[in-house]
């Protein structure tokens, strides 16, 4: 028995997949990925469909809007946020509908609160980011809005095993103080590691399995450890040499790995078993018993599907899929 939420030999999806058909993209996901399922985003939809817009409709008394510039808080909720609620609802409606009597683990993804407060503005200002005290705000509201969410879900689907993954693609531009400022002329002071850490742990649920996912170089793999996430998401082409042994001390203590293998735009996807290989590389380099491999990894695509087509999206999957059973045989009969 696996101490993970999913069995072995297990592979899902990272987030946002291309089109706007939420019910014909919940049917492939739970078609493709029965063992680990996940609540697809679809941003061709437009404003509130992206992963701001999705993430800020979660937000507790902190309103925003749409501006010329991005999003920015606003006095009180217009339209903008209406429609990343109303997006949000039909898909938990299509959630119920496609995921009826299911049990298993299911994951979800929300923006994390770096990334947000990097590309959300103050109401006058700077971004977010500027302001600590608006970080805090904004994590704060986020925590709530994503509690009640995870609630909403378990509500919806009793049977699953609700992961909740936080996307920080801007955590490391945060910690280097690489974030350009709103006007675009400077760039926002670096944030340092406790600080990073300790807003992260404030948003990441204590009642759920948590994954952090980051689809840049140079993860923090530090950051995501001290905040308590119980996986960490990386793209295996992004990962570089001199993070193995920090990566490896992370594995060592238990944290989970999602591998992204898969290309997630239409390049030509990889055989199966060179799907595979990069995790089975990474683990022999890291010298862990091969008999750990398919529980503690999970094989994703690099990164979201949106710039897929729908056909490329649902390939992407069955790869992952495919290869994930790979990783439960041993190389030496295969």
């Amino acid at each position: 028995m696996s101490e993970f939420p999913w069995e072995e030999a297990a592979a899902t999806g990272v987030g946002s997949h291309p089109g706007g058909d939420h019910l014909e993209t919940l049917r492939t996901v739970f078609g493709e990925l029965p063992g680990l399922p996940y609540l697809p985003e679809l941003p061709d939809r437009g404003v509130g469909a992206d992963m701001i817009g999705r993430t800020a409709g979660l937000l507790v008394d902190l309103p925003v809007a749409v501006q010329p510039s991005g999003w920015r808080v606003t006095d009180r909720p217009g339209r903008d946020l209406r429609r990343a609620r109303e997006h949000l609802a039909r898909d938990l409606d299509g959630l119920e509908e496609v995921a009826y009597g299911y049990t298993g683990p299911l994951k979800i993804q929300v923006c994390g609160p770096w990334t947000l407060a990097g590309a959300v503005e103050l109401r006058h200002g700077d971004k977010m980011l500027a302001d600590a005290g608006a970080v805090r705000d904004l994590a704060g509201s986020l925590a709530e809005g994503l509690a009640a969410h995870l609630a909403d879900v378990r509500a919806r689907v009793p049977g699953a095993q609700v992961i909740v993954q936080l996307d920080e693609p801007g955590l490391p531009g945060v910690l280097a103080g690489t974030v350009p400022t709103a006007s675009g002329f400077g760039r926002l002071p670096a944030v340092e590691p406790p600080d990073a850490a300790e807003r992260l742990r404030a948003v990441l649920p204590g009642d759920a399995f948590t994954v952090v996912h980051c689809c840049a170089p140079g993860v923090p793999l530090n950051v995501l450890r001290a905040a308590g996430a119980g996986g960490v998401s990386l793209d295996a082409a992004l990962l570089r040499r001199r993070d193995e042994d920090r990566l490896g001390e992370a594995i060592e203590a238990g944290i989970a790995l999602f591998l992204g293998v898969v290309p997630g735009s239409g390049a030509p996807l990889p055989a199966t078993a060179a799907a595979a290989e990069p995790a089975r590389t990474l683990w022999g380099r890291l010298g862990f018993p091969p008999g750990r491999l398919a529980e503690q990894v999970v094989l994703t695509p690099s990164c979201g599907l949106a710039g897929a087509s729908p056909g490329q999206a649902r390939a992407a999957l069955a790869r992952c899929r495919e290869a994930a059973r790979v990783l439960r045989e041993d190389p030496e009969d295969g």
